[in-house]
């Protein structure tokens, strides 16, 4: 377990450096989105195309590992509906679902698990945050629009939804990373040169913005005057985020384990996905939609501060 903290301590430390220096002031708040969009439009994308274009084009396109990603995030998205949307309405329980089985891969997962693991869990981990983008954000907007708009809203939204993928860089990386492995296409030195130094920026920006993002937002929720939220609102979420989410991936991937459709590693992959934090990208689209932000950033804060424990514990159970 010692040894699993050692390795995991120096991705949660840049976290909190990211809290810290917004909490005090040293990094302006204005200067948050350009730090995300250095991140989203330059880094990682460089970074999820060196792994992609590494990583055998039979792995990216595992379809047991999407079907089985699939699976998960629909039972934990129907779960935590049925059980906030009584007190929440479809928008806040909607967003919470997504928050709840959204995991951080892309700005904190692929780093840690490639550190922890291995070059060769990049391929799986890249796979689930396609299946994240496409499948469960859609499906979490279109929910969130049944309480006001119907079925024809859910429809519209969800189609929003999909071409907010279109114009997110991340899919593309991952597929222009998946026919550079498939066609064995090497980028000229130059240009691959620059990708890597701009791939090798985003583990330690991503992770210092991931801290800034999640400071920033509890500060904008303390400016305002609310009525505060009662713990129960949103610890659950981020409980089951952290415990529910990776259980439930273990028992479906060990029942595929035995049905010879799946292999251990990928398994061990594949559970660590989900025993990450929430993705902090969900509170901007919480934000767009209407739901209740504040407290979609306090169940990412809360999985973001306990995972530092509960996903070194995963990596020590899974280790065994």
């Amino acid at each position: 377990m010692l040894a699993v903290l050692v390795t995991t301590f120096p991705f949660f430390a840049l976290v909190l450096c990211g809290y810290l220096a917004v909490r005090v002031r040293l990094l302006p708040l204005l200067a948050i989105p350009g730090l995300n969009m250095f991140v989203l439009y330059f880094a990682l994308p460089c970074l999820l195309f060196r792994f992609g274009a590494n990583t055998a084009i039979t792995q990216l396109l595992d379809p047991f590992v999407i079907l089985l990603w699939i699976a998960c995030a629909a039972i934990m998205v129907g779960g935590t509906i049925f059980a906030t949307r009584e007190p929440f309405g479809w928008n806040d329980a909607a967003f919470g679902a997504l928050v709840g089985a959204f995991s951080n891969t892309g700005f904190m997962g692929v780093p840690l698990l490639v550190a922890l693991l291995g070059a060769r869990a990049a391929g799986t981990a890249i796979l689930t945050i396609l299946v994240d983008l496409v499948f469960t954000t859609s499906l979490c907007v279109a929910l969130s629009r049944l309480g006001t708009a119907g079925t024809h809203g859910a429809a519209v939204a969800a189609r929003n939804a999909l071409r907010s993928v279109v114009a997110n860089p991340l899919p593309w990386s991952i597929i222009l990373g998946a026919i550079a492995s498939a066609l064995r296409v090497v980028p000229v030195a130059p240009v691959m040169q620059t990708i890597g130094l701009l791939a090798d920026a985003a583990s330690p920006v991503a992770l210092f913005t991931i801290g800034a993002v999640l400071a920033r937002s509890q500060m904008t929720t303390e400016g305002e005057r609310v009525t505060p939220m009662p713990p129960r609102h949103y610890v659950p979420i981020a409980l089951a985020k952290l415990l529910l989410h990776p259980v439930l991936v273990f028992v479906l991937g060990t029942a595929a384990v035995h049905l010879g459709v799946l292999d251990h590693f990928t398994r061990v992959v594949l559970v660590l996905v989900a025993a990450l934090p929430s993705a902090s990208n969900v509170s901007v689209l919480a934000e767009r939609f209407g739901a209740d932000n504040g407290r979609i950033a306090r169940i990412i804060l809360v999985s973001t501060a306990l995972a530092f424990l509960t996903f070194s514990a995963a990596v020590a159970l899974m280790a065994k």
